[in-house]
């Protein structure tokens, strides 16, 4: 995808690096969460950060990610992100977002929800905004390459699938279809 050896290098990553890199954060942001607000505001906190990552998700695979740029440059980075998965969907080392583009997504969330929440609701909220991402990029390396025999899992592959395959215009929830349904994208 890249002439450049190193850039090639940052675009791909194995599936468990985002593990690496967001449990042990997820968990001090947990901790920190804990420490200042107690155990249930914490849960009520992490519990709210995971609802807002659902909506996050689908707003930017509907409307980021499936965005086509009028110009070259905007085509080629527009491709770099998300069009080189729909060309090369089983492509094991693009499944899941490398840190060189999550960490600044990540950073750039944290500084946004610092700016607008309150202070001792950040930390939880941020975990759980952390840890949706986290089920998300996981979730979507098995929907590509796990053989599932639970009949949740089975029909979230087969939902993802069809955005792949059939219509790409629809079905843009990759952990839940909760969105599609309220967006009729189902």
């Amino acid at each position: 995808m890249f002439k450049s050896p190193l850039l090639e290098g940052l675009s791909k990553v194995p599936y468990f690096v985002p593990l690496l890199v967001y449990v042990p954060t997820i968990l001090f942001f947990c901790w920190l969460s804990v420490q200042l607000n107690g155990f249930f505001l914490f849960l009520t906190y992490l519990v709210m950060g995971l609802f807002v990552w659902t909506l996050t998700e689908y707003v930017l695979h509907r409307f980021i990610f499936h965005f086509y740029p009028s110009s070259d440059w905007g085509r080629r980075i527009h491709f770099i992100f998300h069009g080189v998965h729909h060309d090369y969907p089983n492509d094991a080392k693009r499944l899941v977002m490398p840190p060189s583009a999550s960490i600044p997504l990540a950073l750039a969330f944290f500084f946004l929800f610092k700016w607008i929440l309150q202070t001792q609701m950040l930390d939880g909220f941020f975990a759980g905004f952390l840890l949706g991402y986290l089920c998300y990029d996981i979730t979507h390396y098995m929907l590509h390459h796990a053989k599932f025999t639970n009949s949740f899992w089975k029909n979230l592959k087969q939902q993802h699938m069809l955005h792949h395959y059939d219509d790409s215009t629809k079905k843009y929830g990759v952990t839940s279809d909760f969105w599609d349904k309220v967006f009729r994208t189902k």
